[in-house]
């Protein structure tokens, strides 16, 4: 495989050649091609030195807090000092007044202290010599606290870096050619105060990715028989190319752990092995999607959702189009976008939220595999900074952002952003970059994946607008979205990335027999409470279905499902409470006993008693 220049290689070695002073920041703890091509991958911080040795720097200084100096031998630090240094005696005001001038270094000695090594660095980048040197400061990101609280010393140092690369002679041809270099190598741009690089001329930022598609495959193919799993991965192929997909967001040193663990547990498919190594597990929640669960999805979710049919058996039909590859749930080049996306629409209360909570329980076995965000407090032009984290500098910044830490929490999710027309127009913008590259990058610098998860969107939009006794209720509310997207809002490429295909209306729930049967799954979670609290074995009415006619005869039918708890709630949760109040006073008074509920009349008024 020829070499190939890499972006960051080229970018560092045409700054070097025009700024005093390079912050190379990002992937910097991974391995990358060799410069030169002479070798196999090697660290960045060696490639750094290579392009700083191909560009005619012969004298390479290294140095971290921990190590001092390195990269040269003492007799040579030794030059690097004495030419800094020189022993003529200096004039009065001629002293450099960032700190005290170093003192020449003894054999051995490594200057890990900062004050010493970066007056150095100074006072060398001031002097002119025919051969400058370049000086690569390791692990800054250890070097700086808070950008907005700085120690004194913490600032001496700044100033000592600033003036550094401020200092140097601009009339000697080979400071213009060949100027004295500080590269600065840290894991973000945050980690060191602004006021360094921000709108400074002498300095420069050069960005180290996440390895692209390229490489991926390079470091795949150049592992050879030490990637072991089930269906050996050979140029060209379908394997290969989801292999590629699937190790996306992942540095090369990753593709080289996956390889030490797929030596350890071997048989694998290339699914599995990468499972295990993110998440610790040989298979995600997504593998385990098969055709026999799918048969049963309208049959789960319609347990929960009631009067939905249309909506639930939408939802299945995307299922079925996203397991069979038609909308890169598997086995797709897209893998890096979220497995699927909904927007549900319709009036309040019909079971929007309650579907999406069904769906997570369906695909993860988990109802807090839902998560929700109420999009009504991302209202203001700032809100993105609540979902992604605040920048540098920023209250919250230390926090993360609140979307991003979800989803470092629980890959494997239902995304659901509730009453989304709510939401500020920059929040579109965060959104429209996770549904077309299935990540988004953090105040801090990291990069969220959102490959494993399936976004819900959720709206109100039309609900006050469509007459609900029309027969064509469901196309007036996709016209309601459209409308808002493309009218409103004037995005209509988010409209395109979400797709009218994954539009689902909800039906307006006037059906008595529907509301019925929603208030009989509400009793579920009363009788587990019941019994949970109390021992009380089981609840029974005289005539459960009359009993629960009269109760949503009384509700407000503009609420849909929270006016059926709302009525139950009234009729008959609230006076049970008062019944348990004033006859039990200990759970052994009802321990395994039933609760009667006996209809007075034919209202919605009910008398209790405990029997055995």
């Amino acid at each position: 495989m020829s070499i190939k220049a890499t972006p960051w290689h080229s970018a560092l070695s045409r700054e070097i050649r025009v700024r005093r002073g390079v912050v190379l920041f990002g992937n910097v703890r991974d391995i990358t091609r060799d410069p030169q091509g002479r070798r196999g991958p090697v660290s960045v911080l060696d490639a750094t030195v290579d392009v700083l040795k191909s560009a005619g720097y012969r004298q390479v200084v290294l140095w971290d807090r921990v190590n001092g100096v390195q990269g040269v031998s003492p007799a040579q630090w030794r030059d690097v000092v004495s030419a800094a240094t020189p022993s003529q005696p200096t004039q009065e005001g001629e002293a450099y007044d960032a700190g005290p001038r170093p003192e020449r270094a003894p054999a051995g000695r490594i200057a890990t202290d900062p004050v010493e090594f970066l007056n150095v660095v100074a006072a060398s980048v001031k002097s002119e010599t025919a051969e400058p040197p370049a000086f690569v400061l390791d692990w800054t990101e250890y070097m700086f606290g808070d950008p907005n609280s700085l120690p004194a010393a913490e600032r001496d140092w700044l100033t000592l870096l600033g003036k550094a690369t401020r200092d140097v002679p601009l009339a000697s041809t080979t400071a213009i050619s060949r100027p004295p270099v500080i590269v600065l190598v840290c894991s973000g741009l945050a980690v060191l105060p602004p006021a360094l690089y921000v709108n400074n001329p002498d300095w420069a930022t050069v960005s180290i990715p996440l390895p692209n598609r390229e490489q991926r495959e390079e470091a795949i193919l150049g592992l050879g028989s030490a990637l072991q799993i089930s269906t050996p991965i050979s140029p060209n192929t379908r394997g290969l190319t989801d292999l590629v997909d699937a190790l996306d967001g992942l540095t090369v040193k990753d593709i080289h752990n996956i390889a030490a663990l797929s030596n350890i547990e071997r048989g694998l498919s290339s699914e599995s092995l990468v499972s295990l190594y993110k998440f610790g597990e040989h298979t995600s929640p997504w593998e385990q999607l098969n055709r026999d669960k799918l048969r049963t999805t309208t049959q789960t979710l319609g347990e929960r959702v009631k009067g939905q049919d249309r909506a639930i058996e939408a939802v299945n039909k995307v299922l079925i189009r996203a397991y069979t590859g038609l909308s890169g749930l598997q086995h797709s080049r897209k893998q890096r976008t979220p497995k699927g996306v909904l927007f549900f629409v319709g009036p309040t209360g019909v079971g929007k939220t309650e579907l999406a909570k069904s769906l997570a329980q369906f695909l993860f076995g988990d109802e807090a595999a839902c998560i929700r965000f109420d999009m009504s407090e991302y209202n203001h032009e700032h809100a993105d900074q609540r979902l992604v984290g605040a920048p540098p500098g920023y209250v919250g910044f230390e926090e993360g952002g609140q979307l991003t830490n979800a989803i470092k929490k629980r890959p494997f999710a239902v995304l659901l952003f509730d009453e989304i027309e709510k939401a500020h127009g920059r929040i579109l913008d965060k959104f429209l970059q996770i549904l077309e590259d299935g990540r988004l990058t953090d105040g801090r610098g990291e990069t969220v994946q959102f490959a494993d998860t399936f976004i819900v969107f959720t709206s109100n939009i039309g609900a006050a607008e469509v007459d609900r006794h029309s027969p064509n209720v469901r196309d007036e509310f996709i016209e309601r979205v459209r409308d808002h997207f493309v009218e409103h809002l004037h995005r209509p490429e988010l409209l395109g990335r979400i797709g009218e295909a994954n539009i689902i209306p909800f039906d307006f729930i006037d059906n008595d027999d529907f509301l019925v049967e929603i208030a009989r799954s509400k009793l579920t979670p009363l009788r587990l409470r019941l019994q949970e609290k109390w021992g009380i074995s089981d609840i029974r009415f005289d005539d459960e279905v009359r009993a629960l006619r009269a109760v949503v005869s009384t509700m407000d039918r503009t609420a849909g499902g929270r006016g059926v708890l709302a009525a139950l709630s009234d009729s008959i949760i609230d006076p049970l409470a008062n019944f348990l109040f004033e006859n039990l006073t200990s759970p052994l008074d009802a321990d395994g006993r039933t609760l009667r509920v006996a209809q007075l009349a034919d209202g919605p008024e009910f008398g209790f008693r405990l029997v055995q």
